[in-house]
C-alpha cells in the first residue's frame, strides 16, 4: 500500500477578526471548522501561511513559548469537556491556574465556579457532575485566566437544547466581562447567528461571507 502523502484541509484561507468581537464557524462535518479553530489556537501546526494573534506571530514561537502565550491569553472549551477525572471542579480551574503561577488559583477558582453558578458543586467529581455541570467547569476553566481570546469547539455538541442555551448564555456572559474575543465553530447556524459575524467554510474554503443570522 503506497503513501498517499500529506492532505491539504485548509485552503487560501484570509480572515482578519475583529478584538473584543465574537464569529461564529459554521459549514458541513469535514470542512476544516475545527482545524481552522486549532490553528488559531496554536494547538495545531500551519503547514504554511502566518497566524498573527493580538499583534504576535504565532507560527513564528517555539512549543514553550506558544504555550505561555496559550495560557496567558487563551480559553478553550471543548464539546468534550477534557476535564480531568481524579480531580475536583476546583482542582480542575485551579490546577492550570497554578502552573501558570497565580498565587490566588484557587481563590479565583472559586469564583470563577460561582459565576457559572457551580459554587456549591466545587468539591465534586466530574463523574459526579451532569454533562452541563461539567461543561460549566469547562468554561469555568477557561474564563479563569481572564483571557483576550476564548475559543470554543461544538460547547454544546453533547447537550440537551435547553442545556446548551443555558451554556451559551453563559459563554457570551464570560466573553462580555472578559472583553475577549470569541471564536466559536458550530454545526448549528442558529447558535452562530448569536455571534457578530458567521463564516461558512466548504471543503477548506471559506464561502461567500453570511451575513448575521442567515439561515443554513
Amino acid at each position: 500500500m503506497g503513501n498517499a502523502g500529506p492532505v491539504d484541509i485548509l485552503h487560501d484561507i484570509s480572515l482578519d477578526i475583529a478584538a473584543g468581537s465574537s464569529l461564529g464557524l459554521i459549514g458541513p462535518s469535514g470542512s476544516g471548522k475545527s482545524s481552522l479553530l486549532m490553528l488559531m489556537g496554536g494547538l495545531e501546526t500551519a503547514s504554511a501561511g502566518r497566524i498573527t494573534a493580538l499583534g504576535q506571530d504565532i507560527t513564528a514561537l517555539d512549543e514553550d513559548a506558544l504555550a505561555r502565550f496559550r495560557r496567558g491569553n487563551m480559553g478553550v472549551v471543548f464539546q468534550s469537556f477534557h476535564l480531568i477525572p481524579t480531580m475536583t471542579a476546583l482542582e480542575n480551574v485551579a490546577t492550570p491556574l497554578e502552573l501558570a503561577g497565580h498565587k490566588d488559583a484557587f481563590e479565583r477558582a472559586e469564583a470563577e465556579l460561582e459565576a457559572v453558578g457551580l459554587g456549591q458543586r466545587a468539591g465534586h467529581y466530574p463523574a459526579q457532575l451532569s454533562g452541563g455541570e461539567q461543561q460549566r467547569v469547562a468554561l469555568a476553566r477557561a474564563s479563569a485566566p481572564r483571557p483576550r481570546i476564548l475559543l470554543a469547539d461544538e460547547p454544546t455538541g453533547n447537550l440537551d437544547e435547553a442545556t446548551g442555551k443555558a451554556i451559551m448564555d453563559l459563554l457570551f456572559g464570560l466573553q462580555d466581562r472578559h472583553g475577549a474575543t470569541l471564536i466559536m465553530v458550530t454545526h448549528a447556524p442558529e447558535l452562530a447567528a448569536r455571534c457578530d459575524r458567521v463564516i461558512r467554510l466548504r471543503d477548506g474554503r471559506i464561502e461567500p461571507e453570511a451575513l448575521k443570522g442567515a439561515a443554513e
